[in-house]
């Protein structure tokens, strides 16, 4: 399923006063604490927005990050904690009830002492089965047997529309196998990635070890794991090659797959159980052809201990402290500088909200989510996509019928706000008290099996795809919909009792982003029923891909780190839904009574108080490492310039904090971006 999220990465904080001024009795909603009034606004705006909390905020040892999404994401596993202490404490709770499964699933992996007794036993019996494979077909099998469970060994299959016809649910298959971060990780040769490529051959080495095998081995095997990993990642398409979606549409029938790639499509597919289906979409034929090639190539004895790491290295955060260490020490510690692992409560909570997410979620918004915030985040969205439809009729580089598909496209979005209309039936998962690996195992089968289930049919457009308490946001090109669960609906992004020009700049931005998604380099080429369909006129595209190729330049300048660029290609659609976002956003607040007023309130205009809305939501610090794993691997660009690339667009920041030429923000007005 293709999703443009708000954020993957995104950190920042919030500190909220409530003194008031002698310009309007209010509640203070911006952090002037945390500023930095020495930095000129028009020299490095998320500075002075942000700069002196930077300065004084220390990144909890915990953490990789720390900021605004992180700080919402502790306040979440708070709100979680208190559900789950709760309900798992609960005698009284009616077997097979919600509350009693999510209680259990939690006390299951809270039973610490009896995980550590445990140990590696859980995976036994599928570790024997690795032990008894003899051909190349056996390991392919294996691996789609393991899918069955919610293990996603050596490839991506899941359900998803037709992108060319978005009513039907087919099987689609996407290139996967890797450990590394990014195919781009297996061929660079800086000192920074050559030391993230050795510390996972130790950590495979390591988790080898641990599952009972000599040390010499256990380092051979690594060896021929990382020279088999090179190989399917030479057939591996890069981050920037993935976000086509037209190079990466394929429906083949499963006969010509087969005499593509030498895998026996319907008997592949039976192992995965999906019957009486004759097409598949396959996102990455060229990586299933050379996954054939390395089957038959590759001596069984590797794949056998290349199964057996990633079996291990999928559950080891599960496992007893011995593989949890060794998970965090590559992913936590190497990958993203996280200096401490967090507390097991906060793990076992997410474990609940990525396991049962349904469940947790009708308790959690019963408790922590009223229906007024939901109306009105719906007064909000409505008012944007008003605003977007008036700047849509007048673009002048857009021809009229092209606007018009536009516009029947944007009046098309579904509008989900706060948490599904109807929950997961979580009626047939079994949960047990002394099983957590069990837990996990009987939710990932449930989930999978009404995957499947989707195959050949329908397309459900009520179904969500983050949890309630999730702190995001998301488009869905196939559903041409956007998506606000609760848990990213509370400040400093949004108060419901809040003034307008904090909550445009900051909820409003982020209703703004995942609009302009749906008209982003890739969403654009989705029409109004979520099929992939050029509804553009030859001319207008090209005027687009202008407009974005002003993009890619303005954020391939962008620097971190003293030396290492934003790579303006891999984060394109990130930064037009930004710099879209936040203009649209600020004309929907020019359309209400307090963004035509000039009222003052903290000494702010209406105006400065918007965009400084925007610049704190922003507000981050990541350490050095996780920094250069996001600039691989995330499509969004660093927060700061979130913030200052956006806003150098925007000719009515440059009213609002007086930004002349010969400030760093200045751009002249032929760079500026304006698209939507």
């Amino acid at each position: 399923m293709k999703r443009h999220a708000l954020a993957l990465f995104a950190v920042g904080l919030w500190l909220a006063s409530c003194t008031t001024h002698q310009e309007k009795q209010a509640q203070t909603f911006l952090d002037f604490t945390g500023m930095d009034t020495t930095v000129v606004p028009g020299d490095n705006f998320y500075l002075y927005a942000n700069g002196n909390w930077l300065r004084h905020t220390e990144i909890p040892p915990s953490q990789s990050s720390w900021g605004t999404f992180t700080i919402l994401r502790e306040n979440a596993l708070k709100n979680m904690r208190l559900i789950l202490d709760s309900v798992a404490n609960d005698k009284n709770l009616p077997e097979g009830s919600i509350a009693k499964k999510v209680g259990d699933l939690y006390a299951s992996g809270m039973d610490s002492a009896l995980v550590e007794r445990l140990g590696i036993t859980p995976l036994q019996a599928d570790l024997q089965k690795i032990d008894q494979l003899k051909t190349p077909t056996d390991v392919l099998y294996f691996a789609a047997a393991e899918h069955r469970k919610g293990d996603g060994l050596l490839f991506r299959f899941y359900a998803s529309p037709d992108d060319k016809n978005s009513t039907k649910m087919l099987a689609q298959f996407n290139q996967g196998g890797l450990g590394l971060p990014t195919r781009d990780y297996y061929f660079r040769t800086d000192s920074a990635t050559r030391a993230v490529q050795q510390a996972y051959l130790t950590y495979i080495t390591r988790i080898l070890t641990l599952s009972g095998e000599d040390s010499v081995k256990a380092r051979q095997d690594a060896n021929n794991i990382m020279r088999l990993e090179t190989a399917l990642a030479k057939v591996s398409k890069s981050p920037v090659e993935l976000r086509d979606p037209n190079a990466n549409y394929h429906k083949l029938t499963l006969k010509a797959l087969t005499s593509m790639t030498g895998i026996d499509w319907k008997g592949f597919l039976q192992q995965l159980g999906v019957t009486d289906q004759d097409t598949a979409l396959v996102g990455q034929p060229e990586f299933y052809k050379g996954l054939s090639q390395q089957l038959k190539a590759t001596p069984m004895p590797v794949w056998k201990a290349y199964l057996r790491f990633h079996l291990i290295n999928n559950y080891a955060g599960y496992l007893s402290k011995p593989f949890v260490d060794a998970s965090f020490d590559y992913y936590g510690r190497t990958l993203r500088g996280q200096q401490e692992q967090q507390e097991r409560w906060k793990r076992m909570c997410s474990m609940v909200d990525n396991e049962m997410g349904d469940g947790l979620g009708q308790l959690y918004v019963a408790r922590f989510f009223p229906p007024a915030a939901k109306q009105r985040m719906m007064e909000l969205v409505n008012n944007l996509q008003k605003t977007y439809e008036e700047r849509i009729r007048n673009l002048d580089w857009m021809s009229d019928s092209t606007k018009q598909k536009a516009i029947q496209k944007l009046e098309a979005f579904t509008k989900k706000i706060g948490y599904p209309d109807k929950w997961k039936d979580y009626a047939t998962v079994k949960i047990y008290r002394d099983s957590l690996i069990r837990n996990i195992q009987s939710c990932d089968a449930y989930e999978y099996n009404r995957m499947i289930a989707k195959i050949g049919k329908p397309v459900d457009r009520t179904e969500w795809f983050m949890t309630a308490p999730t702190v995001n946001a998301y488009y869905n090109p196939s559903f041409n919909e956007i998506v606000f669960p609760a848990g990213i609906l509370q400040p400093p992004f949004f108060y419901q009792n809040g003034d307008d020009a904090v909550n445009y700049g900051g909820i409003g931005a982020v209703i703004g982003h995942e609009m302009t998604h749906g008209f982003d380099d890739e969403g654009r080429q989705y029409d109004a029923e979520g099929n992939l369909r050029n509804w553009w006129t030859p001319q207008d595209s090209a005027r687009f891909m202008q407009k974005a190729q002003l993009v890619i330049e303005q954020y391939n300048n962008s620097v971190i780190l003293d030396s290492l660029h934003v790579n303006g290609k891999l984060t394109l659609g990130e930064n037009i839904a930004d710099i879209g976002g936040v203009a649209i956003a600020y004309a929907a607040f020019k359309n209400t009574p307090e963004g035509k007023s000039n009222q003052l309130i903290d000494g702010l205009t209406p105006d400065q108080r918007f965009f400084l809305s925007y610049a704190q939501i922003w507000r981050m610090k990541n350490r050095d490492r996780l920094a250069r794993l996001r600039l691989q691997t995330d499509p969004h660009s660093p927060e700061m310039y979130r913030v200052n690339n956006p806003l150098s667009d925007l000719t009515p920041f440059y009213q609002a904090y007086h930004v002349v030429p010969g400030q760093k923000m200045y751009r002249p007005d032929s760079l500026r971006v304006h698209i939507w």
